[in-house]
C-alpha cells in the first residue's frame, strides 16, 4: 500500500506520540539515538527491530557502534515522513523499553 506523506500539522500532531524522537530540519525522518549495557544487548535490540520493521515491510536505516544504536526512520517513496514512520518508531520504543537500554 502506498503511503502517504504527512503535512508538518500531522508530524506535529504524530511527534506528541513517541517520546525521544527528532525531528531533521526538512521534517523528512525521524531518528532516535539508544544507549545499551553492552553490544550484545544493542545486537539484540536490533534484532527485535528487524523482526518488528519486517513485518511491517518498513525498515530503518541505522548505525551500531558498540552499545549504541542510531536509528533514521524515513518513507522514500513517499519522500518523507508517513504514519508509517511513526507507527514503526512506537514499536521501536517497545522493544527498547523491554531491554537493558541506558539512556
Amino acid at each position: 500500500m502506498q503511503q502517504r506523506k504527512l503535512d508538518s500539522t500531522a508530524i506535529s500532531e504524530k511527534l506528541a506520540t513517541v517520546s525521544g524522537w527528532d525531528i531533521d530540519a526538512g521534517e523528512t525522518a525521524l531518528s532516535r539515538s539508544f544507549r545499551f549495557a553492552d553490544f550484545s544487548e544493542a545486537f539484540g535490540f536490533m534484532s527485535r527491530v528487524a523482526l518488528a520493521a519486517e513485518t511491517l515491510n518498513h525498515h530503518p536505516e541505522w548505525k551500531n557502534v558498540y552499545r549504541s544504536v542510531d536509528v533514521r526512520l524515513t518513507t522514500h517513496d513517499a519522500g518523507g515522513l508517513t504514519a508509517l514512520d511513526f507507527d514503526l518508531a512506537t514499536r521501536i520504543d517497545a522493544i527498547a523499553a523491554t531491554t537493558g537500554r541506558q539512556s
